[in-house]
């Protein structure tokens, strides 16, 4: 009886697991689309995460240890912050920087995943025809909007969306300093999330 169980458990999580796998496709012309919120559809979280070519604190520990050896003839010694909510917290970010980078041999591997990631979460709670769309602005464009889709037929339940801006994108244009994610039905919108430098 547990047999039949796990396996329709598997079955599910690998059918949740196959509805992420979509890939976006870039807009070439963003148009303003008329306003249609509904409770049926809604954001329900999200998660950002900038990736940086070092490690965060890599270049601050270096220097503490440049300074520490050098007053304390070649030995490193000194108080650094270590208690144990910092490690916890540090834990989880290096855990994000390992995953994004998994796979990632070379420099220029690595140098391909560098840039903004956006994960959003969000929920259907009747069948339709969606469209999630990251409409966002760089800090080399200034207001220039651009903007990734992906669609979604039939949909209902619960659903998790990834973009990202890495890459030469990421190196060319900057960094993103606004965003804004929609979700489409027939044209319109009928559910929104935004950062809040979105005007």
């Amino acid at each position: 009886m547990k047999w039949p169980v796990a396996v329709l458990i598997l079955v599910i999580v690998a059918s949740a697991f196959s509805r992420t796998q979509e890939q976006p496709r870039v807009i070439d012309r963003v148009l303003p689309l008329p306003m249609a919120l509904s409770d049926d559809f809604q954001f329900r979280k999200t998660k950002l995460y900038l990736l940086t070519e070092t490690a965060p604190g890599q270049e601050k520990s270096n220097t503490d240890q440049t300074a520490q050896s050098a007053g304390k003839g070649g030995k490193l010694s000194g108080t650094a912050p270590s208690s144990k909510t910092t490690t916890v917290q540090d834990a989880s970010i290096r855990f994000e920087r390992q995953y994004r980078l998994f796979g990632a041999v070379t420099k220029l591997d690595q140098r391909e995943r560098v840039g903004n990631y956006f994960d959003f979460f969000w929920r259907a709670r009747r069948s339709a025809n969606l469209t999630v769309r990251l409409e966002y602005k760089q800090e080399k464009l200034h207001a220039h909007i651009q903007a990734q889709e992906i669609s979604y037929p039939n949909a209902r339940g619960s659903y998790k969306t990834e973009f990202k801006v890495v890459g030469d994108d990421y190196f060319d244009d900057g960094r993103v300093t606004a965003w804004r994610c929609l979700l489409i039905e027939s044209g319109a919108v009928v559910a929104e999330t935004h950062s809040f430098m979105w005007e």
